[in-house]
């Protein structure tokens, strides 16, 4: 399945920690988009589609929550909960998230800007296209 967990480095001392993120530290691209999900019910299911070209990774900046992903082949699903891990999905994996904490926040680093042509929001179509 193409997608990976990124560690991301840690700076901080005893007064707190921080990260950032920059192109070519930890993001295989130059972030065109950035945009967070907060305030979701433990059991509502978010995403629900597929990206032709897009790339993403996903930062759960606080609490946590499930990513099921899926190639066609197979479904894995993927627990974050660590601020400074992020998920890096290529595109053409279908992605869904739920389990939301209620403190959950997650942040998503995106590799284009919004173009509603590259989303499969029809798990069908995303069978079809890449099987």
């Amino acid at each position: 399945m193409m997608y990976e967990l990124i560690d991301f480095k840690i700076h901080g001392n005893h007064d707190g920690n921080l990260v950032a993120l920059e192109k070519g530290n930890g993001i295989p691209f130059e972030p065109k988009r950035v945009y967070y999900i907060w305030g979701n019910h433990s059991d509502v299911v978010r995403g629900k589609h597929a990206h032709k070209k897009l790339e993403q990774v996903i930062i759960c900046t606080s609490g946590s929550c499930d990513f099921i992903l899926d190639d066609g082949n197979e479904r894995q699903t993927v627990h974050l909960d660590n601020p400074a891990q992020g998920l890096y999905i290529k595109h053409n994996i279908w992605r869904e998230f739920t389990n939301f904490s209620k403190d959950c926040v997650v942040m998503v680093l995106a590799s284009e800007p919004y173009d509603e042509s590259d989303y499969i929001r029809n798990y069908d179509d995303f069978i079809k296209l890449v099987a």
